[in-house]
């Protein structure tokens, strides 16, 4: 399974911008599919996941300008982010994980600059 991730770039403070990520190769019942994020010399912190039954779970950093939503047929997960903030600026990664099984895996990032 390989993860593709597109919709990073540098956008103002109160901007918008939209990330994709989509999965190739055999495709699972992903329990969860989701975003995380990461500074240089930070860890890497949980933005939001979507469970396989549709429910929806947001860092409080984010909470109410982000929204997360999954393709099923597609095998794809976006977020969209809005009123972005200098703070949020960081390398995204896509996951998608199953519990049962094990497997987890993860995009290669892509980074997204809010800067003026």
């Amino acid at each position: 399974v390989q993860l593709q991730a597109s919709g990073g770039g540098l956008v103002q403070p109160g901007g918008s911008l939209r990330l994709s990520c989509t999965t190739s190769g055999e495709r699972f019942n992903w329990n969860e599919m989701g975003w995380y994020r990461q500074d240089p010399g930070k860890q890497r912190e949980l933005v939001a996941f979507i469970t396989s039954g549709g429910t929806s779970h947001y860092s409080d950093s984010v909470k109410g300008r982000f929204t997360i939503s999954r393709d099923v047929a597609k095998d794809t997960v976006n977020l969209q982010m809005t009123n972005l903030k200098p703070e949020d600026t960081a390398v995204y990664y896509c996951n998608v994980r199953t519990y049962l099984s094990g497997i987890n895996v993860w995009g290669k990032g892509t980074q997204v600059t809010v800067s003026s």
